[in-house]
């Protein structure tokens, strides 16, 4: 059976686990992190879940950061990449139709949510949820709730155009991009009128994988 170190409140192995719920490949998750435990963010007192210090961990993944997985022998780390891994082997044409072109598109926002979506919410996550309060900044986090108005606008536009960012079918594309708005929806709340977007989420939420893994409010607004 597949393993897969990481934690539920972890987009990165959000993702990872979505797409196993895609591929319907069985897997064992073993809860591992260094920041986060079963009573939250070390910042706040917790002990981490822990793992990813060891020598073990580290020989397989020596940035000691999580997902990662092991398909029988095949270790891999980096949570696009497991991504990709899972559609190619188990999945292609559920995933992305058998079609390198359709591939590399959902490959370039896979990418783009990376650059673009990424550094905004994890210091929104920190700031609203996982720090202390009285650590928290609230210039900062407005900074962040600004900066990511643009991005968030190119893939409104690109909805406009299409029904998944990759095109008019789901791709593994749709994966990291739907767990960052997920978030972002969560930690916005109302937020600002974005109807595309809002239709988009609402075919995510019909899949199994983001149901299980990324709906859940608490899987990005606790800690």
């Amino acid at each position: 059976m597949l393993r897969i170190w990481g934690r539920s409140t972890s987009i990165c192995t959000q993702r990872a686990l979505w797409a196993l719920e895609e591929t319907g490949v069985p897997y064992d998750l073993i809860l591992a992190s260094a920041t986060m435990g079963p009573n939250g963010h070390v910042s706040k007192g917790g002990a981490p879940f822990g793992i990813v210090d060891t020598p073990a961990y580290r020989a397989m993944n020596p940035n000691g950061t999580v997902p990662t997985i092991d398909d029988d022998g095949f270790v891999l780390w980096e949570s696009n990449a497991i991504v990709l891994y899972l559609a190619a082997k188990y999945a292609p044409r559920q995933l992305y139709g058998e079609d390198l072109g359709r591939l590399a598109r959902a490959s370039q926002w896979m990418s783009w949510t990376n650059e673009h979506l990424e550094p905004h919410l994890h210091t929104l996550v920190m700031e609203l949820v996982r720090l202390p309060p009285a650590q928290r900044d609230k210039a900062r986090a407005q900074a962040a709730f600004e900066a990511i108005m643009n991005p968030l606008a190119m893939i409104e536009e690109q909805l406009g155009r299409h029904a998944y960012v990759a095109g008019d079918s789901f791709t593994i594309g749709d994966i990291p991009t739907g767990c960052a708005v997920q978030r972002w929806r969560l930690l916005a709340g109302s937020g600002p009128s974005m109807p595309q977007l809002d239709a988009w989420l609402r075919l995510l939420a019909a899949r199994p994988g983001f149901a299980r893994h990324v709906a859940p409010a608490e899987f990005h607004t606790s800690g």
